[in-house]
């Protein structure tokens, strides 16, 4: 493959790539991408606070919280632990949304 042809592969790889970021709102403004979410569970349970206390000592503790109360925890591919002040269900449901919505617009 000549320099040109391998260059303008690669920027239609990368374009092609990029276009399938989805990202979730998880409260006060702060995105999460969604490609990258392995689970939304609720803080309650003894598991999930060690899972945080982990996260916290790892340095992978994300709190977007904003002091708030911890309603939802999210876990990511990268074990990244990030803490939203928003019902699970509600980040699921928006979660669903974008997807929906993600594939419309393919279609």
């Amino acid at each position: 493959m000549e320099n040109s042809s391998l260059k303008a592969f690669l920027t239609t790889f990368s374009v092609s790539f990029f276009m399938d970021i989805q990202l979730i709102n998880i409260g006060f403004g702060n995105i999460v991408s969604a490609n990258r979410v392995v689970a939304i569970v609720s803080p309650e349970s003894a598991p999930i606070k060690r899972i945080i206390t982990d996260a916290r000592d790892r340095g992978q503790l994300i709190d977007a919280t904003y002091g708030r109360r911890t309603r939802a925890v999210i876990i990511t591919d990268s074990s990244h632990v990030i803490l939203s002040a928003i019902q699970p269900e509600t980040v699921a449901n928006r979660f669903v949304i974008t997807r929906d919505h993600h594939q419309a617009v393919d279609n």
